[in-house]
C-alpha cells in the first residue's frame, strides 16, 4: 500500500495514540511488528500516520498492548476504518492544511466549547465579518483566497445549522464585541446573529464584561472538541508558527480546568444575550 503523502490531524492523532500504548507497554517497534507478523518499518510508518492499520490489526495490536480500555479501543477502531470524504476535502490544495483539519475536527466533534477574546468565534461569524478578517490579513490574500476561506467559514457552521448539530458553548469578551471589524451595520449584523444562535437549544454563549474584577485569564483563547472519549479530546490553540493542536493527557486536563475557569467569571446565558442586545442597540 502507498504511503499517505500528508496526514491530516486525525489520522496523525490515531498514530500518536498507537505509539503511546505500545510505549505503555513497554515494547519496542521491532517486538510490536514481532508481534503483529509485520517487517518493524510497517509499525514505525503506522505510527507516523503515513500509513493506515485496519480494524483488526488495530485490535490485535491494543490487546498485546494489554489496553483495557475498551471504549478508547473501540474509539480508535471508527478513526482507523473512517473514510469519511467531508466538505472540506473541496478545499485540498486550495486552502492551508490547517483549514481542513479544523473542519475534520469540528465534524467529528461530540461537543465544542470556545473561549475567544479578540474575534468572534468562527462558527459564529457571518459572512461579512469573516470576509472583513480575511481582507486585513498580512500578506494580503488574493481576492480569490479571501472568498475561499470565507466560503469555508462559512461551511463550517454545519456544525450549528445542520440537521444534526454539535453542542456548542462559547465564550466571548466584550472586547470581540465591541471591535467593529467591519462597517458598523456588518457589526450590527454579527451582535444579532450572534443573538439568534445563542436562541438555540445546543448554542450557548456566554459574556465576560470588561468591567469583571480580578479577571486575568485574557490568554486562554482556544477551541476545544470532545472526543468520542475524553481521552481522545483535542485543544486547538493559534500559535505564531499556525495552529497547534493539544492532545497530551496533562494538557487537556489543564484547559478543562482553564474553560470552567473562564466560564465561571461570565455572565449567565440569559444575562449574555441581555447584555448583547444592549451592545448591539449602541452602534
Amino acid at each position: 500500500m502507498a504511503l499517505r503523502r500528508e496526514v491530516t490531524a486525525r489520522q496523525g492523532r490515531l498514530a500518536v495514540e498507537l505509539r503511546r500504548l505500545r510505549e505503555a507497554a513497554g515494547l519496542t517497534s521491532r517486538e510490536a511488528a514481532i508481534l503483529l507478523g509485520v517487517n518493524p518499518a510497517q509499525i514505525s510508518q503506522i505510527e507516523a500516520g503515513l500509513a493506515g492499520v485496519s480494524e483488526k490489526r488495530l485490535r490485535k495490536l491494543t490487546a498485546q498492548y494489554a489496553c483495557a480500555d475498551e471504549a478508547f479501543v473501540d474509539a480508535l477502531a471508527a478513526m482507523a476504518t473512517d473514510r469519511t470524504q467531508g466538505w472540506w476535502e473541496q478545499y485540498r490544495g486550495r486552502l492551508p492544511t490547517p483549514f481542513l483539519d479544523l473542519a475534520e475536527l469540528e465534524h467529528h466533534a461530540t461537543f465544542l466549547r470556545e473561549v475567544q477574546f479578540l474575534y468572534v468565534p468562527g462558527p459564529l461569524q457571518t459572512e461579512e465579518y469573516a470576509r472583513a478578517v480575511f481582507s486585513y490579513r498580512v500578506p494580503e490574500l488574493t481576492v480569490d483566497e479571501v472568498e475561499s476561506r470565507v466560503r469555508h467559514r462559512m461551511q463550517r457552521k454545519v456544525i450549528l445549522e445542520g440537521p444534526t448539530p454539535t453542542p456548542y458553548d462559547g465564550v466571548v469578551h466584550e472586547a470581540a464585541l465591541r471591535i467593529m471589524v467591519g462597517d458598523r451595520a456588518a457589526s450590527r449584523a454579527q451582535l444579532a446573529h450572534l443573538l439568534e444562535l445563542s436562541e438555540a437549544h445546543h448554542v450557548t454563549v456566554r459574556v465576560i464584561p470588561f468591567d469583571l474584577e480580578g479577571f486575568a485569564g485574557a490568554t486562554s483563547a482556544m477551541t476545544y472538541a470532545g472526543g468520542r472519549v475524553p481521552r481522545l479530546d483535542t485543544v486547538l490553540r493559534d500559535a505564531p508558527q499556525g495552529a497547534a493542536f493539544i492532545d497530551s493527557a496533562a494538557q487537556l486536563d489543564a484547559y478543562r480546568t482553564l474553560f470552567r475557569k473562564v466560564e465561571a467569571v461570565s455572565l449567565g446565558a440569559k444575562r449574555s444575550r441581555d447584555f448583547i442586545h444592549r451592545l448591539s442597540k449602541e452602534l
